[in-house]
């Protein structure tokens, strides 16, 4: 089983960052300027290849490799329209670490990250991890493009283990899911770093952002590290509640052993479980394609993780167990599990106490993270910690958890994405400098069935 050299605190990990020697700073380049990558340097870094590209956007390294669409399929729409024209630097690279998952660019070797300097620079810096179980490159459509044609550099993270196997990583239940949130912090250090050295001034302002899983690394570094950030978006992130509240392993469980019931006759006892569990009133007609394609891998990937002694069968390649097979996940109960697997999930767990200004979005009708398991609950634990002022919460009528979904069912359906995108420029407003303007209260926003929904989104 791969290992992780894992500093005892945070201090070594940031010692060890800025320990590299100070390099002169290359000068600011121009639109149009060949660009400079004379000293083009990101701090700690084992690995690190620069390369000048006419356009740092999809639009321009989709057939190169300085991206992978196989990483960012499906989490948007094929509607979603991005900018595109912005040149400037490219560094791929990783840091030290022991494990080999991902083999972007034939490297074998996991903690890789990306960052894009765009000659045209506004003075900030947006930071994010991979959702679900994907490489540094899964938010390229989502977030990069978008942010470099506002002027900002942007670097993201694989989270340090990648692909379905993440969870053979480190040495005991919970340490893939605590290398995530180191491997936020060590980017986000390393890119501050790099990018104040390359364009030779401070920078004005730096954000999280990321969707589910990299939503969740937006919290927690919200909560643990605000002193690196100026704010954050979290689009749908995942909750590991630090008590013994739902989460993954109470409801996913459910959805396996009574949908299939429900799907077969209509059994109403099996479809007042499913809503029992946290799934919406009215996401049924979503039910069906996250049984075949998440529910399964999910629950076990995070099984795996959190409680590997329960020994279901997901090494075995067996796509679903029947219920009342021994060890099927169908049948898991968390609340039976041994205190060891509860612990391991208080590892993972967030605390609501952020310390900067952070906006949530998330889909009603979610039904991987059911919104009331996971947003409405962090909603509320950042109110009992004396955090609301600095949090707003936005439910997003007609919304699910991957924009595809809204390609498959429009009529019925809303994208997320670009109510993520207009929850950044609230945070913009928000934040800046000399005092801001505070966005709209909380809210749950209606369904928008007019206009161009794949690229508009009202929050006020």
């Amino acid at each position: 089983m791969p290992t992780l050299r894992r500093p005892s605190v945070l201090s070594a990990l940031l010692g060890s960052l800025l320990a590299a020697p100070l390099m002169m700073a290359a000068p600011p380049a121009h639109a149009g300027t060949r660009c400079t990558m004379n000293h083009v340097h990101v701090p700690g870094a084992e690995r690190q290849v620069a390369a000048c590209l006419d356009d740092l956007t999809t639009a321009g390294t989709v057939g190169t490799d300085h991206t992978d669409p196989s990483d960012w399929a499906g989490l948007q729409s094929t509607a979603t329209r991005n900018p595109s024209g912005v040149p400037g630097i490219q560094i791929d690279g990783y840091f030290p670490d022991t494990s080999t998952f991902n083999t972007t660019h034939g490297w074998n070797h996991d903690a890789q990250f990306v960052i894009r300097l765009p000659e045209r620079w506004n003075g900030g810096l947006v930071v994010s991890g991979a959702p679900g179980n994907h490489r540094q490159y899964a938010n390229d459509v989502t977030i990069s493009d978008w942010v470099l044609a506002k002027g900002y550099a942007f670097a993201s993270t694989d989270k340090g283990n990648v692909d379905g196997r993440f969870y053979l990583d480190g040495r005991r239940p919970g340490d893939a899911y605590l290398e995530w949130y180191r491997r936020m912090t060590q980017v986000t250090v390393a890119a501050k770093a790099a990018v104040a050295r390359h364009y030779g001034r401070p920078l004005r302002r730096t954000y999280a952002a990321g969707i589910s899983n990299g939503g969740q690394l937006v919290r927690w570094a919200l909560e643990n590290h605000p002193e690196l950030y100026d704010g954050g978006v979290d689009s749908e992130g995942t909750l590991w509640p630090p008590d013994d509240a739902p989460n993954a392993l109470v409801y996913l469980p459910v959805a396996l052993r009574e949908y299939p019931k429900y799907a077969a006759t209509g059994d109403p006892a099996a479809h007042a479980a499913m809503l029992r569990a946290g799934f919406a009133p009215g996401s049924e007609f979503l039910w069906d394609f996250n049984y075949r394609v998440l529910w399964d891998g999910t629950q076990r990937r995070a099984r795996e993780e959190l409680d590997p002694s329960y020994d279901g069968d997901l090494e075995a390649g067996i796509p679903f167990c029947q219920s009342g097979t021994p060890h099927c996940d169908a049948d898991y109960d968390y609340y039976r599990r041994p205190m060891s697997v509860h612990r391991a999930v208080r590892r993972a767990s967030l605390s609501g106490r952020i310390g900067k200004p952070m906006i949530t979005v998330q889909g009603t009708l979610d039904s991987l993270l059911p919104i009331r398991v996971h947003g409405d609950r962090y909603d509320a634990m950042v109110r009992s910690r004396g955090a609301g002022a600095l949090h707003r919460y936005y439910r997003i009528e007609g919304a699910s958890h991957l924009d595809i979904e809204y390609d498959m069912f429009p009529d019925r359906m809303r994208p997320l994405l670009p109510c993520m995108r207009t929850a950044f420029e609230a945070l913009e407003r928000w934040t800046a400098p000399g005092g801001g303007h505070a966005p709209p209260p909380s809210a749950t926003i209606p369904r928008q069935t007019s206009g161009d929904v794949a690229n508009t989104c009202s929050i006020s």
